[in-house]
C-alpha cells in the first residue's frame, strides 16, 4: 500500500506541475489581456470625448463669428452660443484634469485672448480695419481646437501601436509557457518511461511466460523502489506456481498411473478413442481379446480393426448419436480358434457439453453364445418333437371328450375341462417355444409389402371388440395423419399388436382406457399402446422384454410374448421399448423404418 501511494504522489506531482505552469501561462495571458483591453478602452474613450468635444466647439465658435460678422449682431444669441460654448469648454478643462493633459485649458486661453479682442473691435462691421486682431485671436482658437483633435487621433494611433506591441508580448509569454509546458512534459514522460514504462513492459512480457506454462523469469531491476517491490513479489508468484506446477505434474502422473491400473485390471477388454477416430490406449484384456501382438496405438479404429459398418458406428458416437440396435458380434479366428466378442460404443463427453472421444468395451461371448445356440437347438428340436404327441393326445382328449357325458355340476365335468383348458395352454407354449426358437435361429423369414397403419390399428380393434366389451373398457385409435406406408409382414406385426393389447386389456381395470397411437418421427412410424393400468415397477422394466420372464401381479403364459414382439420388430429393422410409472398405467411402443 505505501509504494502504490508512493507511485501515485511522483505521477500526481508531475502531472500538477504541468498543469500548474500551463494554467500560470493562461492566466498571465488573461491578466495581461483583461489589462490591455482596459487601457485600450479608456484611451478609446477619451480619445473619442475630445474629439466630440473639439468638434462641438469648432461649430459653435464658427456660429459666434458668424454672428459677429453680421451688419446688426443679434446680441442675445451671441450670448446664448458663448454661454454653451463656455459650458463645452468647461467639459473640456475636466476632461484635461482626468487624462492630465492641458489641450482644453489652452483653448480657454485662446478663447479668452478671442473674446478680448472682439470687445475691442467692438462692431465687425463698422469697424474692418481692426478685423486682423481679430482674426488673429479666432485662428489662435481654432488652431488649438485642431491641435486638440489631432493629439486624439494620434493618441488612438498610438494606442493602435501599442496594443500590436503588447499583442506580441502576450504572444511570446504565452510561447514560452507552452515551450515550457512541452519540455516539463517531454521531460516528465521521458523519466516516467524510463523509471516505469520498461519494467512495466518486463512484467507484461513476464505475465505472457506464465500464461504459457514458463516460470523461469529473468526479472530486470529498476530504479523505481516501487517497481522493484512489484518484481520480487512477481518472482515470488512465478517461484509459487513453479512448485505447484511441479506438485501437480506429479498427482496427475500417479493418478494416470492409477486409472491405467484400474483399466488394466478390468476384466473386459477397453479401448480408448479420441475425437478423432485413433486409438490412445487399449488395456491388455482387449490386447488378448483382439490377438494383437503389435502395439496398435495411434491408428485409426478402422485400420487397426477392419470391421464391417464399425467405422460408421463410431463416427455415429462421436457425433453425439446413439445406436439403435445391439451391434453384431465381432468374429475373429485367433491362433485357429474362432472367437465372438460383443461390443459396445459410448461417447466421452466433457462437463461442458462436448465430445472428447469414445470408449470401446469388448466381452467374450463365445462361450456364451455356443451355450445359447445349443439352447435353441434344444428347444427348436423339444418344441418340434413334443409338438407331434401333444397334439395326438390333444385330437384323442377331444374324441374322447365327445364320447363321455357328464352333468355340468358333476365332479368329473370341472376335471374334463381342466384337462382341456390345460391341454391348450401347452399347445400354446409348445408353439411359442417353436416361433421364438425360429426367430432367434434367422429360420423365420418376412413377406414383405406394403402396409397400411391405419388399417393395420383397425383390424386389431376389431379382433378384440368382445374383451374390450366384457371389461367396458375404451379403446382410443390416435393418428397423426397422413401416415406413410411401411415395408412389413403384415400378419407378423398383427401378432405383435395382438400380444400388446392382449396385455393392456388383461392389466387396465373395468372401465379403463386404452389409447392406439401412431405418429411419425423424422423416418420412422411409432406406434404405441397405452393403458392406464397399474403400471411396471421400474427395477423390472429393464428385464420386460427377456424370454421367459413375468412381470407383475397379473401374470400368465410362459413369459414369451414380448420377447417374441421383440424379435419381429428388430427382424423388420425396428426397435421396441417400454415407457412405465408404477401405479399410472403402461406404454409399450415400436419404431419402425419408413
Amino acid at each position: 500500500m505505501k509504494w502504490s501511494m508512493r507511485l501515485r504522489t511522483r505521477l500526481f506531482l508531475s502531472i500538477s506541475a504541468l498543469i500548474t505552469v500551463a494554467l500560470l501561462g493562461v492566466v498571465l495571458g488573461l491578466v495581461s489581456v483583461i489589462q490591455m483591453a482596459r487601457y485600450q478602452d479608456s484611451i478609446v474613450r477619451d480619445s473619442f470625448v475630445n474629439l466630440d468635444l473639439g468638434i462641438k466647439l469648432r461649430q459653435n465658435l464658427g456660429d459666434q463669428l458668424m454672428i459677429m460678422l453680421n451688419d446688426s449682431p443679434d446680441l442675445e444669441r451671441l450670448q446664448q452660443t458663448q454661454a454653451g460654448f463656455a459650458q463645452i469648454l468647461k467639459q473640456g478643462v475636466e476632461q484635461d484634469q482626468r487624462t492630465g493633459s492641458h489641450d482644453f485649458v489652452r483653448v480657454s486661453d485662446d478663447y479668452s485672448h478671442f473674446l478680448d479682442a472682439y470687445a475691442q473691435v467692438g462692431n465687425v462691421a463698422n469697424n474692418p480695419g481692426n478685423n486682423t486682431q481679430l482674426t488673429n485671436a479666432f485662428n489662435a482658437v481654432r488652431s488649438s481646437l485642431v491641435e486638440a483633435q489631432k493629439k486624439a487621433v494620434e493618441d488612438v494611433s498610438a494606442l493602435q501601436h501599442d496594443s500590436k506591441h503588447r499583442a506580441l508580448l502576450v504572444s511570446a509569454l504565452l510561447g514560452l509557457v507552452g515551450l515550457a509546458v512541452l519540455l516539463i512534459g517531454v521531460t516528465t514522460a521521458h523519466g516516467i518511461a524510463r523509471r516505469f514504462g520498461q519494467p512495466i513492459e518486463a512484467l507484461a512480457k513476464a505475465a505472457d511466460q506464465i500464461g504459457q506454462g514458463d516460470f523461469d523469469l529473468q526479472l530486470p531491476q529498476s530504479s523505481a523502489m516501487e517497481i522493484n517491490q512489484l518484481t520480487h513479489r512477481f518472482d515470488s508468484m512465478a517461484q509459487a506456481l513453479r512448485k505447484h506446477q511441479a506438485t501437480n505434474v506429479d498427482e496427475l502422473l500417479a493418478g494416470q498411473q492409477r486409472l491405467q491400473a484400474v483399466l488394466d485390471s478390468i476384466d473386459d477388454g477397453l479401448l480408448m478413442i479420441d475425437r478423432q477416430g485413433r486409438l490412445e490406449h487399449l488395456n491388455p484384456v482387449a490386447q488378448r481379446q483382439l490377438g494383437w501382438e503389435d502395439d496398435r496405438v495411434g491408428m485409426s479404429l478402422e485400420q487397426a480393426l477392419p470391421q464391417p459398418g464399425l467405422d460408421d458406428q463410431l463416427q455415429l458416437v462421436l457425433r453425439g448419436g446413439n445406436l439403435e440396435r445391439v451391434p453384431e458380434d465381432l468374429s475373429f479366428e485367433i491362433e485357429g480358434e474362432a472367437r465372438l466378442l460383443s461390443y459396445s460404443l459410448t461417447p466421452v463427453s466433457h462437463t461442458q457439453g462436448h465430445i472428447l472421444g469414445a470408449v470401446m468395451v469388448l466381452h467374450d461371448v463365445t462361450e456364451q453364445r455356443a451355450f445359447e445356440r445349443v439352447r435353441s437347438e434344444f428347444v427348436l428340436r423339444a418344441s418340434h418333437e413334443l409338438r407331434t404327441p401333444v397334439t395326438g393326445m390333444h385330437m384323442a382328449f377331444g374324441l374322447l371328450r365327445e364320447r363321455l357325458h357328464f352333468a355340468t355340476e358333476s365332479r368329473e365335468h370341472d376335471l374334463i375341462e381342466t384337462i382341456d383348458e390345460e391341454m391348450q395352454r401347452l399347445v400354446q407354449l409348445i408353439n411359442d417355444l417353436l416361433n421364438f426358437s425360429r426367430y432367434q435361429n434367422g429360420l423365420q423369414k418376412l413377406t414383405l409389402a406394403p402396409c397400411s397403419i391405419d388399417d393395420l390399428l383397425s383390424r386389431t380393434r376389431d379382433r378384440f371388440h368382445d374383451p374390450l366389451a366384457q371389461k367396458n373398457i375404451e379403446l382410443l385409435i390416435e393418428l397423426e395423419a397422413p401416415l406413410p406406408h411401411v415395408q412389413a409382414d403384415q400378419a407378423q406385426l398383427e401378432r405383435v399388436m395382438d400380444n400388446l393389447l392382449d396385455n393392456a386389456v388383461r392389466h387396465t381395470p373395468a372401465a379403463g382406457k386404452i389409447r392406439l397411437q401412431a405418429r411419425r418421427h423424422a423416418e420412422r412410424v411409432i406406434i404405441s399402446v397405452e393403458d392406464n393400468g397399474e403400471g411396471i415397477a421400474y427395477g423390472q422394466q429393464g428385464r420386460i422384454f427377456e424370454p421367459f420372464v413375468q412381470v407383475g401381479r397379473k401374470k400368465g403364459g410362459a413369459g414369451l410374448g414380448l420377447a417374441l414382439c421383440k424379435e419381429i420388430v428388430q427382424l423388420h429393422g425396428g426397435r421396441m421399448g417400454v415407457y412405465s410409472r408404477p401405479g399410472q398405467g403402461t406404454q409399450f411402443y415400436m419404431a419402425l423404418p419408413i
